[in-house]
């Protein structure tokens, strides 16, 4: 069994959901280890009631699968669904 060691990392809420979240980004540190994690944390610590299942992830500025880990520093973007016109 690996351990986890605590990492800092950039989120930024987008849409609808940095509404819900009161806050567009803040930095963290958090021994979450992957995103699956990382977002029920932080949707629990600001009340977030977004289902994971209606949103995306990414990572550096690429998509990334829910298991994936967290890395020192990385910047990780939570998107909801958008509708457009």
């Amino acid at each position: 069994m690996s351990v986890t060691h605590p990492v800092q990392v950039r989120l930024l809420y987008f849409a609808a959901l940095a509404e819900a979240a009161g806050r567009e980004s803040e930095t963290i540190t958090t021994a979450a280890h992957d995103l699956r994690a990382l977002y029920l944390d932080r949707a629990k610590v600001l009340a977030i009631d977004w289902p994971i299942e209606h949103l995306r992830v990414a990572v550096d500025g690429a998509f990334a699968g829910w298991d994936s880990p967290l890395h020192d520093g990385a910047e990780v973007v939570f998107i909801p669904p958008v509708s457009g016109g």
